[in-house]
């Protein structure tokens, strides 16, 4: 990026009005500026073509577009690509391109690390180094070589996005508003631990889909090996998203990562179909992938097929994610640029 010169990736309208201001153009040019970001995804001002040399050149005095390329890229055999982005404080982020058939998602980073510690998460082995900005969240798709194949976006990368909400509300907003890319909410997913008030005014101020990593329904269970239960509890999370409707388009999905001897039990599978009543939602069993210096297996294929049966059967609707990417260290829990910043 162009030394001291602000990014106009995501900004919003009214940014891009006083940004217009600023440089001396009319009003209606934040408009203009919106649709060859947001809709025509120009990498450069000089191609913002409907605007004067001139307003281009002093637009280009202050401003750059702001993309910054990957500085990597790793190919799984499976199709999926791991791309490292740089971000705008010199760290870097891990993003996950997912192609399936007609499908494309990309699992996107909400940080540099990332606080919540879950013990079967290498990002939170990394610890945390950063918020990133909402360019820098925006950049892992606008600079995206498979940009135009992308059907959904997940934010599932490395990070806890209700810990940088403000920068990932604002991202959203850029995808989905008429003066942006102009995405329907429900091809975006944004997964949370449970923070005490983040995740509620989340819930109040987008329409986007929700994950909640659940993988363990007894409290005292889940604070051992995820410490942010003891900042919001399961139950208190439970009892904030009953009070929403989830009987539309909009999805409420648990993610449940299964663990042999750990969570995989009948007793288990009880408390999930007692915690879960309440709600209309669904359940991702999720396999663990190993990672070093923690003591945890995960739970065989068997016995996650009978999980996932018995939750089905009982009313509780209930999948098994495809693991994808693990040969890259690209499959869920693996993403850590520790050894790059």
């Amino acid at each position: 990026m162009e030394n001291a010169k602000r990014r106009l990736l995501g900004c919003s309208l009214d940014e891009l009005r006083s940004i217009a201001a600023e440089v001396g153009l009319p009003r209606f040019a934040a408009k203009q500026m919106a649709e060859w970001l947001y809709v025509h995804c120009v990498p450069s001002i000089a191609d913002m073509t409907n605007l004067s040399k001139q307003s281009r050149q002093r637009l280009s005095e202050r401003y750059t577009v702001g993309w910054l390329p990957p500085v990597d890229a790793q190919h799984s055999k499976d199709g999926t690509i791991k791309y490292l982005f740089p971000t705008e404080s010199g760290h870097t982020v891990e993003t996950v391109f997912i192609p399936d058939g007609d499908r494309a998602t990309l699992c996107v980073s909400s940080q540099v690390g990332c606080k919540m510690n879950c013990l079967f998460c290498q990002t939170g082995k990394q610890g945390f180094q950063g918020q990133l900005t909402t360019a820098d969240i925006l950049n892992q798709i606008f600079a995206l070589p498979e940009r135009k194949q992308l059907t959904n976006i997940v934010y599932m990368g490395q990070g806890e996005p209700m810990d940088n909400l403000d920068a990932v509300l604002h991202s959203t907003e850029v995808l989905t508003a008429d003066w942006g890319c102009q995405w329907s909410p429900k091809r975006i997913t944004v997964s949370s631990v449970g923070v005490r008030t983040k995740l509620k005014r989340f819930l109040d101020e987008s329409d986007c889909h929700v994950a909640i990593s659940l993988h363990n329904p007894f409290p005292a269970e889940r604070a051992q090996i995820m410490p942010a239960e003891r900042g919001m509890s399961i139950s208190d999370v439970v009892a904030l998203l009953s009070q929403y409707d989830f009987t539309h388009q909009r999805r409420l999905t648990f993610e449940y990562i299964v663990f042999r001897g750990l969570n995989d039990s009948q007793q288990h599978a009880n408390e999930l179909l007692r915690l879960l009543r309440p709600l209309h939602c669904r359940v991702n069993l999720i396999r663990f992938h190993q990672i070093p210096n923690v003591d945890l297996q995960g739970a065989s294929d068997a016995q996650m097929i009978r999980l996932r049966d018995y939750l089905t059967q009982h009313g509780l609707t209930t999948t098994i994610r495809a693991s994808r990417g693990q040969d890259i260290y690209a499959a869920c829990g693996l993403l850590n640029t520790a050894r790059h910043n």
